[in-house]
């Protein structure tokens, strides 16, 4: 094997364990779900669709509450105290409320930003959420390894002629990239989760009439579960209003 084959073997070696460290990082071990509670509103939206649906649902437990109320130019302001509530999500936007903010500023105020890292860590721990530090270490390693594998190319082909042939070159080096994308596009809920919220969406599918829901806490699973159009059937003046439809975020940080 000539110097530059074996440049390119070393670097493509390289490549595949920066590939193989991200997926041990990506992997998450934990509980299914199974045969405990399930996470509460905010922590299914926040596994539905990233930190801005589960500041949302907070929002709507608290507005239910009399607690926040939609400001002017689609913000949402704080009217009077948290009211009887624990929840740390709430708790953490209803204090973000010093002064009327848009719900997607809301979302990185430092005392909700901290109360939904919380809620990360728990549902971490559970198994339905990658890890956020975790995640970013992976996609990292998974940004260096093509690079990894094009520097080794490189220096392979100043070997001239006894750099790596294409077979070589599409069998040792060209699966990393469809690897690498592959590990990218995990969602960071885990397949636990998405089963949990399938599940629950099974049992529980959006009515058709606002009226046929008269329980508070149901409508937070709603729109926990599906979002701007459970927003817009129960709560479309204050969504409206507030600012609330229209704002995903399912990157999970």
């Amino acid at each position: 094997m000539g110097t530059g084959t074996g440049w390119f073997m070393a670097a493509a070696c390289a490549a595949w364990a920066e590939v193989l460290v991200a997926a041990v990082l990506l992997r998450v071990r934990g509980g299914s779900g199974g045969g405990t509670a399930p996470p509460g509103p905010e922590a299914l939206a926040l596994l539905r669709g990233g930190r801005q649906a589960a500041v949302t649902v907070a929002l709507v437990a608290l507005h239910q509450r009399g607690a926040v109320a939609a400001g002017r130019k689609h913000t949402v302001r704080a009217n009077g105290g948290p009211g009887r509530t624990r929840d740390p999500v709430q708790l953490g936007v209803h204090r973000s409320l010093r002064n009327a903010l848009p719900p997607r500023a809301l979302a990185v105020r430092p005392e909700a930003r901290r109360a939904v890292d919380a809620l990360c860590a728990d549902l971490g721990r559970a198994g339905l959420l990658r890890p956020p530090g975790r995640r970013r270490t992976a996609r990292l390693l998974l940004a260096a390894a093509p690079a990894t594998l094009a520097a080794g190319l490189l220096i392979a082909g100043a070997g001239a002629q006894d750099g790596p042939g294409p077979v070589l070159v599409l069998a040792a080096g060209v699966p990393v990239l469809p690897a690498v994308l592959a590990l990218l596009r995990l969602p960071p809920a885990t397949r636990a989760a998405r089963r949990l919220l399938a599940d629950l969406r099974e049992r529980h599918p959006l009515p058709a009439h606002r009226r046929e829901v008269t329980d508070g806490r149901l409508v937070q699973l709603y729109v926990a579960l599906y979002g701007d159009p459970a927003l817009a059937l129960f709560l479309p003046r204050f969504a409206r209003d507030g600012g609330l439809l229209g704002h995903r975020t399912p990157d999970g940080r």
